[in-house]
């Protein structure tokens, strides 16, 4: 059963203060001081697994690129548009090894 308030015409929700029970407008702040009988406000949690990911994994093409920062010669690649859609996109490269990223015009 929905009780909707007699001011705003909000829709009224459950409020505790204490062991007392009323309903409460959120839009315009007013209270029915006796809430009905059959109302009873319940608070669950739900718990939620976490995934934790222990390796880095990435799912890119590699290619022979030597990185600026270590030397190595094996880098991930990825293109992405940077500027407008006029101009050429920017390519990406990603060390193997340090994981250090840079990018090319």
């Amino acid at each position: 059963m929905m009780e909707f308030c007699p001011k705003c015409g909000s829709i009224m929700v459950p409020v505790k203060k204490g062991k007392q029970v009323y309903l409460k407008c959120p839009k315009c702040g007013y209270t029915r001081s006796k809430a009905p009988k059959s109302l009873k406000l319940e608070e669950k949690v739900k718990h939620e697994k976490v995934l934790v990911i222990e390796k880095d994994e990435t799912n890119l093409p590699v290619t022979e690129k030597i990185c600026p920062k270590c030397g190595h010669n094996k880098a991930w690649w990825w293109v992405q548009q940077t500027r407008s859609a006029d101009e050429p996109p920017t390519q990406f490269f990603k060390c193997t090894k340090c994981g250090y990223v840079w990018r090319e015009y």
